[in-house]
């Protein structure tokens, strides 16, 4: 886990964020959402960076300096737990279902699959 200092700057519509150490930049509608959108942002450039065989730079060990109304703190970052979060890859998952509701599913002609993932991504809130 790393932690990168990043500026929060108020804007007309809440927060601006800036990563000075990957110049980068995102925005949030309030304090909380900036700080999500922070990592999210040098997540996912730190995961193409790193997909592209390019190296990440390591944080700064200080805060960069601010002007007047505006924050200045680290946001961690776990690149490992983001890139789990963002693999899709398929597995094969065993599941038991009473036979009546298997068969009425495939005679309707039914994806197990597609349907668990539906069910599953709605459960989850991930929809």
């Amino acid at each position: 886990m790393k932690a990168y200092p990043i500026v929060l700057s108020p804007c007309e519509v809440g927060y601006m964020v800036s990563v000075p150490d990957l110049g980068i930049d995102t925005q949030g509608k309030d304090i909380a959402e900036a700080l999500y959108m922070a990592r999210d942002a040098i997540s996912a450039w730190a995961t193409f960076e790193q997909d592209m065989g390019r190296s990440i730079p390591v944080p700064s060990n200080s805060l960069p300096k601010t002007n007047q109304g505006e924050i200045a703190v680290y946001v961690d970052i776990d690149f490992d737990a983001y890139r789990k979060d963002l693999d899709t890859t398929a597995v094969r998952t065993n599941v038991s279902l009473p036979r009546n509701l298997k068969r009425k599913a495939e005679n309707a002609g039914l994806s197990f699959s597609s349907v668990l993932q539906e069910a599953l991504k709605e459960k989850l809130q991930m929809v």
